[in-house]
């Protein structure tokens, strides 16, 4: 009986590691499935702080600016629908403790990104912009490093790292180069990756 013990909790052990290994991966291909969805919310953000950086810096006519408003404006509705849609259409519930442990990671960096407005206004008695979109920037580049980390991606490491230092950069710029940084590091962080994984989903 004492010798069949250590090669029971071995294969326990074993067993258990194998497990996280195919959440992992389960995890990994819905990720690149929803890729699309990372495609998608880039260009969103990254069409948000490029409009607004073009309309600050760029003589425009008002015709030019609201067409640029108009058109923000449609594609975040879209962009809503069809993630709604989307979600409802595959229907994929999360099944592991890995997807779960990611729901609660972005479900978080909401919650914590609704507080932090809320706060600054509080104690500032104001929206000091200039100081808000730094550290907005660092909670999201946080939260594409964990996700990035527990689903052993490193292109997502990397972008929430250069998501990190380009907000870092923010806190020397005025509010209109800051509208400038966050379109790159939406660029690198969101949709680069987006469409690598989303063309890897076949693989």
């Amino acid at each position: 009986m004492e010798t069949k013990q250590p090669n029971s909790e071995f294969f326990d052990e074993s067993q258990s590691i194998q497990v996280i290994r195919e959440m992992i991966q389960v995890s990994q291909k819905k990720l690149k499935n929803d890729g699309v969805l990372f495609i998608l919310w880039g260009w969103v953000m990254f069409y948000n702080y490029i409009s607004s950086y073009v309309l600050r810096e760029v003589v425009t006519t008002y015709q030019f600016k609201k067409g640029f408003e108009y058109f923000g404006t449609g594609l975040g509705i879209f962009s809503f629908a069809f993630t709604i849609y989307y979600l409802f259409r595959n229907n994929r519930k999360v099944t592991t403790y890995i997807g779960i442990s990611l729901r609660y990671v972005w479900v978080s960096l909401i919650a914590c990104l609704s507080l932090t407005n809320i706060i600054m206004f509080h104690v500032l008695q104001k929206f000091n912009v200039e100081l808000q979109h730094p550290i907005l920037m660092l909670f999201i580049a946080f939260a594409i490093v964990v996700t990035g980390g527990i689903l052993r991606y490193r292109l997502l490491i990397f972008g929430g790292i250069v998501f990190g230092i380009l907000a870092y950069t923010c806190s020397y710029l005025s509010i209109e180069w800051q509208a400038l940084c966050e379109a790159a590091a939406w660029l690198i962080a969101f949709i680069i990756p987006g469409h690598i994984l989303y063309a890897k989903r076949k693989s």
